[in-house]
């Protein structure tokens, strides 16, 4: 009884449903070579993987095994730091995200982000923190605006929730709705992915949930890549998963094969919750 199998049914992965590949879906971001240091400490070692376009790509790996480094190397938001180098090629939809003649901020217009702690702007209004993004960019026309804000929080499953309090603090709203709200702001600039580093994992189970569902929803339309150390998690939600350990990328896969029969050992021992 030694089997994958059996250590998955006595260990950490009983019978959960398992997201099904996103058969033929194209390439959002193709990654090559890609290392990452902040000054003499590397982060990230050698990293090459094909992200699906309107799809969820989980990234799965023991704590400090560089899955936030890759996360924010997809939108260049880990420049922020000091001493960040990067070395290799990361292209989205066919344009290398890193070419000098590119902004950043253009980069991470195209490729929102969504955090492990909501972040709602505590001073302004849950209308103000959805539209704040689109009134930076200059857009002024409240017709535009009224839209993209009821469409945002259509998108964030937070509109019947809200519709009658919009001008209310943010900070009003329970967590998961936050979270949902920090969607919203994401959504409201119309990216072309969406970035989620840990979203649901200082939530509630029941708010946790609603933030799955949402996922499954918005892959409908965005290219959706998530960080998450819940196992069960990545097993609900995605269509392919990537194991990092140490800084290297060990297995990357379809979600169902990592979980019931992937090719690694090492693979095997971090699913079935040997290590972590």
């Amino acid at each position: 009884m030694d089997t994958i199998q059996a250590r998955k049914i006595s260990l950490k992965a009983p019978a959960i449903p398992l997201a099904q590949p996103a058969a033929g879906s194209p390439a959002a971001f193709q990654v090559r070579n890609l290392s990452v240091s902040f000054g003499s400490h590397t982060v990230l070692k050698d990293v090459t993987l094909d992200i699906r376009s309107r799809a969820v790509t989980a990234i799965i790996g023991p704590s400090g095994c560089g899955k936030s480094t890759f996360l924010r190397s997809l939108n260049r938001m880990h420049e922020l730091v000091p001493d960040a180098r990067m070395t290799g090629d990361i292209q989205l939809f066919g344009e290398n995200i890193y070419a000098r003649s590119l902004d950043p901020v253009f980069v991470r217009r195209r490729v929102g982000m969504v955090f492990q702690k909501s972040n709602p702007f505590p001073t302004m209004s849950i209308r103000d923190n959805v539209l704040v993004g689109l009134r930076l960019n200059g857009i002024r026309d409240k017709l535009t605006l009224n839209e993209r804000l009821e469409n945002s929080l259509k998108m964030g499953a937070l509109w019947e929730e809200v519709k009658d309090r919009l001008h209310a603090p943010a900070v009003s709203l329970s967590g998961g709705q936050q979270q949902r709200l920090c969607i919203a702001r994401a959504l409201a600039v119309e990216p072309e992915v969406l970035l989620m580093d840990e979203p649901a994992s200082a939530l509630d189970p029941i708010a946790t949930a609603k933030i799955e569902e949402l996922i499954q929803e918005l892959k409908q339309k965005y290219t959706i890549v998530i960080v998450t150390h819940n196992m069960q998690q990545a097993a609900r939600v995605s269509d392919q998963t990537a194991f990092f350990y140490l800084g290297q990328l060990i297995e990357f896969d379809t979600t169902l094969k990592i979980f019931t029969n992937p090719s690694l050992k090492q693979t095997e021992e971090y699913v079935t919750g040997r290590f972590g």
